[in-house]
């Protein structure tokens, strides 16, 4: 694929957006991104899309560079280290995108709606199924100056763009050759919302194309969106870069990787003991072929360095197959680099670095001392801070008097719950179980005791609170959700129902402190 990279430099990104903890997933495409541009000799951009005000946090954009930067992905371009394209945040470039929808409207390609929320639901819900037309299809062809008086007044509108209502999108995929998507499964997408803010498919298009980015190496969950993309380069008579769609990390049971079943989160990796290295030798396992084998077995080797993946990386020889990701093989490759690859030395630097360190061990010991009546028993009382996972017997999470089932039900809410803990500190994470106690009208012990249990593997230990802070959500979410597999599980028919039940009550909205 040598004319991929023929026409101009490399310029390629990745654009995560900063509503949540450091997803694998994103640094995964990030590590492709990084290893083409290494490859060719170009330049790797890090863009922050945090267009979505509502869930944007300015501690998530930084957990995403300290997690990149855990990893070893280093960016050549991006907000912290800045370039000659920027800003690299799109909450910064709000006059830019204004300024292309203007051009869109003026050529006829885009239009105001003034359809509300309300009325696009209730389409959706009964209309769309008995065939009728979309509601904002009266509008397309409504005199632009009279929209634009409506828009101008205040009333509240957004701006789509005109989709054709025949024909089809003909695209090539780098990995997959042509693609064509009928028009017919294209709507009119929102380019700017309501509240001013560009929609991802006006932004990444016009930060694209004003970045010099050459190829666009994304997740296949994007395939359905391209022509609209197609479609904003073709009205801006621009030259679309080479797109390639990698194949999505998935869960054991071929689902997308979610947190519900998988950890997802760098900052789990990191606390859970996995090497830098390693994750970023499983992430391109999960679509590269191994390393040409050394010792003439002919299967490949599995373990390869970064500057190993980046020698022979090519983009045809990306595997668009199973890319499944399984703790157990991951936790093989990280032994094999802790005896192959560290000296005992190294271990040891490891080992501090990772949690054994005075820092760390000093937010321990306040809540063990009084616990204690020698030395001996420090690390009996608190090994569970620094276990990947623990077992709790089942006997220890369920208090008398009540059943299994209910059980898995409150730790799902007190998943939910400590993930919207701001700010992550003892008083926090209290008023959070004690929410869960008041939604499921409970004795705060009957809910305690089996948390204790779930994060500690035992029934009693060092204050819950302050443990769970020091063990951090990631790592205190994942023992969760293992707990509640151990009682049974909730059935995704019953997550759906008791998650309507607890975002109703306002409990999960009000677990913000």
């Amino acid at each position: 694929m040598t004319e991929l990279v023929a026409h101009r430099p490399v310029r390629v990104r990745a654009a995560p957006s900063p509503t949540g903890a450091a997803h694998v997933g994103n640094a995964y495409i990030a590590l492709f991104n990084l290893a083409f541009a290494r490859r060719h000799g170009g330049h790797f951009v890090m863009r922050i899309e945090d267009t979505d005000r509502a869930r944007s946090r300015k501690k998530y954009e930084e957990r995403l560079y300290a997690g990149w930067r855990w990893l070893g992905l280093h960016w050549d371009e991006g907000p912290d280290v800045g370039g000659n394209v920027g800003p690299y945040r799109q909450s910064e470039r709000s006059e830019i995108y204004h300024e292309h929808a203007r051009q869109l409207m003026d050529a006829g390609h885009a239009y105001y709606s003034f359809i509300t929320p309300e009325e696009l639901a209730a389409w959706r819900d009964k209309g769309q199924r008995e065939g009728e037309p979309a509601p904002y299809e009266a509008e397309r062809d409504a005199d632009p100056v009279m929209a634009q008086a409506r828009a101008k007044s205040g009333e509240v509108s957004v701006i789509r763009m005109k989709s054709p209502r025949e024909g089809t999108c003909v695209f090539t995929d780098a990995f997959r050759g042509e693609i064509r998507i009928g028009y017919d499964q294209v709507d009119d997408q929102v380019l700017l919302k309501s509240d001013g803010f560009p929609t991802y498919h006006l932004a990444v298009v016009v930060d694209d194309h004003l970045m010099g980015i050459t190829h666009v190496i994304r997740g296949e969950d994007w395939i359905p969106s391209t022509p609209k993309h197609m479609l904003l380069y073709e009205h801006f008579g621009w030259e679309a870069p080479m797109h390639a769609h990698l194949p999505l990390l998935l869960n054991p049971d071929g689902t997308k990787m979610s947190k519900r079943r998988n950890p997802t989160s760098i900052d789990y990796y990191r606390r859970a003991g996995y090497l830098p290295q390693t994750m970023l030798n499983y992430m391109a396992l999960m679509a590269y072929p191994p390393a040409p084998s050394t010792n003439n077995a002919g299967d490949g080797e599995e373990k390869f360095s970064f500057d190993n993946f980046v020698e022979r990386f090519e983009l045809e020889n990306v595997n668009l197959g199973g890319s499944v990701f399984d703790l157990d093989k991951l936790s093989w490759l990280n032994g094999r680099y802790l005896r192959e690859e560290l000296s005992e030395k190294q271990l040891g630097e490891a080992l501090r670095h990772w949690a054994l360190n005075d820092e760390y061990i000093g937010r321990i010991l306040p809540l063990m001392q009084s616990r204690m009546e020698t030395l001996g028993d420090f690390m009996p009382h608190c090994s569970f801070f620094f276990a990947r996972s623990v077992d709790p017997k089942i006997e220890d999470l369920v208090p008398k008097k009540r059943e299994a089932s209910e059980v898995a039900k409150v730790l799902q809410t007190a998943v939910w719950s400590l993930e919207c803990v701001e700010p992550w500190s003892r008083d926090a994470v209290e008023v959070a179980l004690r929410r869960i106690a008041e939604f499921w009208d409970w004795p705060i012990r009957d809910v305690t005791r089996p948390m204790y249990s779930a994060v500690m593997g035992q029934p009693v230990g060092p204050p819950l609170y302050e443990s769970i802070v020091l063990l951090e959500l990631d790592l205190t979410r994942t023992r969760l959700l293992a707990a509640m597999e151990t009682l049974g599980g909730v059935s995704k028919k019953k997550a759906r129902g008791l998650e309507k039940d607890w975002n109703g009550s306002g409990s999960r909205r009000s677990g913000v402190s």
